[in-house]
Formats: structure tokens, sequence, C-alpha cells
């Protein structure tokens, strides 16, 4: 009898020790990437359709999708430790890197451009000046578009009410502006595409200030690829051949934009349940640069943009920047 309790005992102890690796080794071998469903995270739409990143990690290592309306959403996610990597706005990249004591890094560009400052027609907005007491939307308050607006505001003497001054700012989920415009809610919004060319043709409204229009006419950064440096450390395979997918990815987006239109669309759907109309999205990604070369300079001209409106509290430093294992693959 007593051979027999040591027996199970010692069972016990190897199917613990089994399901304890067991659980371990799934939650090492899976890979959590965040994205926006927007078409400037084109690259993320199209890898998560095609499953060309998990077709390249195997069967050993899963890839969990997880999709945010904007940036600030999605770092708080990194801080949790449940994003690996991350498609997001250069702003919260920036922010994510200084609050973190540099444990968030850039390693890829997405896309340049994309963003358009559009109003009601009813409102009478021709200029940035005549924002002043309207109520401007922003995808989230902290995000990319909301700097651009602020640097703009700032340009043209205007400043946010809650800042004492006579613009009344708001965030709203991007699928909400079109039904802000058509209640009045709203007079103005920044957003990102397929945003501003969905309300230009379902409601009646104007370009302020198109794609090429904003950040003083520069080519700006409006996503970027965020990792945290200790999953590259400790995962630079995976995360090597994360990057190959999204160089892919790119290179086929630039290479055949109406084709890639179409699997953007359907991966929309499969999250969203509702597709873009095809004239949509083929003008959307007209103001969209794909591109993954690191955009240093643009992002480094937030990072001062951010400290003046106190996003951060310092600038971004060289080591925000990890290109090594891009500049591999791209050879």
């Amino acid at each position: 009898m007593k051979k027999v309790l040591i027996g199970l005992l010692c069972a016990a102890v190897i199917i613990g020790a089994m399901i304890w690796v067991a659980v371990n080794r799934e939650k090492e071998e899976t890979v959590s990437v965040a994205y926006f469903d927007n078409i400037t995270h084109g690259q993320a739409l199209i890898m998560k359709h095609n499953q060309t990143l998990q077709n390249m990690l195997g069967d050993d290592v899963d890839v969990s999708w997880v999709s945010f309306n904007a940036g600030p959403a999605e770092v708080e996610a990194c801080f949790s430790g449940d994003i690996d990597i991350g498609y997001i706005g250069p702003v919260p990249a920036a922010t994510a890197y200084t609050k973190s004591d540099g444990d968030f890094i850039i390693i890829s560009g997405v896309t340049n451009g994309g963003a358009m400052l559009i109003a009601r027609k009813d409102a009478k907005i021709h200029s940035v000046e005549d924002l002043k007491g309207r109520t401007v939307s922003v995808p989230q308050l902290g995000n990319t578009q909301h700097l651009l607006l602020l640097d703009l505001m700032k340009k043209n003497n205007l400043s946010a009410v809650s800042e004492g001054g006579n613009v009344k700012v708001i965030e709203a989920q991007n699928a909400d502006v079109v039904n802000l415009f058509r209640s009045g809610d709203v007079d103005a919004a920044l957003v990102p595409e397929p945003w501003g060319t969905t309300i230009l043709k379902e409601t009646d409204a104007d370009i302020v200030l198109d794609y090429d229009q904003l950040n003083s006419g520069k080519d700006y950064s409006t996503a970027v690829v965020m990792v945290n440096k200790q999953y590259m450390k400790e995962h630079e395979e995976i995360v090597k051949k994360f990057l190959q997918a999204h160089i892919d990815a790119t290179n086929y987006i630039v290479s055949k934009p109406e084709e890639a239109a179409l699997v953007m669309n359907e991966q929309l759907d499969e999250d969203t349940g509702k597709s873009l109309k095809e004239d949509v999205i083929n003008e959307a990604i007209k103001r969209i640069d794909y591109n993954y070369e690191i955009p240093k300079a643009s992002i480094m001209d937030y990072s001062g943009l951010c400290l003046e409106q106190k996003f951060i509290d310092a600038e971004l430093k060289e080591d925000a920047f990890d290109g090594r294992l891009l500049e591999q693959l791209s050879k």
C-alpha cells in the first residue's frame, strides 16, 4: 500500500510538472501583436488576413492579434505585459519609451501621411483659425492626431478649453465620427485614413488641411512598429520573422495597391463587421506612404512637440531606435 501511495504521489508530481511546463511553454511561445483597424496599419491587416506571420513562425508559436482604437490604450496594454510587438502611432511610441525608461523601442516604420483635418460644410471652417469656439474630435487624447491638432492650434494662437483656451477638443472612436458630423455634435475632426475619406464621402464635409498640409507639410510619420526590448532580446528570431513578414507586406502594398486594398478591406470586415466602399479605400490609400524605413527625423520632431505639449518630460535618445534587424533583412 505504501509503495502504491508513493507511486501515486510521484505520478502526481510528474503530471503537475508536465502541466507547469506546458502552460509556461504556451505562454512563452505566444507573440501578442497590437494594431488598429485602420489602413494606416495596412501591413498588420494583410499579415493577419493572409496568416503570413503565423506561417513563418510555424506551429510552435501562436500569433495573437489585438486591435485598438488609438495609441494611449495600446501603451497601457504594453505596460501591463499584454503586448509584445505593436503597430502604433509615433507619439504614443515616444510616450511608451520615455515613461518606461527605454523598455519600449521603435524597430521599423509603417506609414507616413494619411491624416486630415476636415470640417462640416455648414460650420464654415476654412482654416485652423476658424476652429475658435468650435468642437474638434481626435481618436484619443494623447495620440498622434491629438498632438498634430495641438501644434496647429498653437501656431494659430489657439488652445484647448481644458487649458483655458477657446477650442473644445474631445476624443471619439473613429467609427463614430460620421454620426457626430451628421448630428452636429462636432464641427471638425483630425483623423487618420480611411476615416477622413469616409467622412468626406458620407457627410457634407470639406477638407481644411489635407494629408500633405499637416505638420508644416513635412513627410510626417503616422505609424511605427514598437517592441518590448526585453522581449526582443529573449525572442530575437520571432521578432526577425515578424519584421520579414512586415517588409513583405509593405512591398506587396506598394507594388499592388488595389489588390492589397481588397485584402485590407476583407480583414476590416472580419474585424469590425463592416467593410469600406471600394472608392473610399482606393482614394484613402493614395494619401498614405507605406514605408518600413524608420522615420527618425519625423519622430524626433514629434518628440520635441511632445515635450512642448508636456506629453513627455524628456526627449527621445538614440537608443529609442533599433534598426539592426531591419537592416539585416532589407539588404
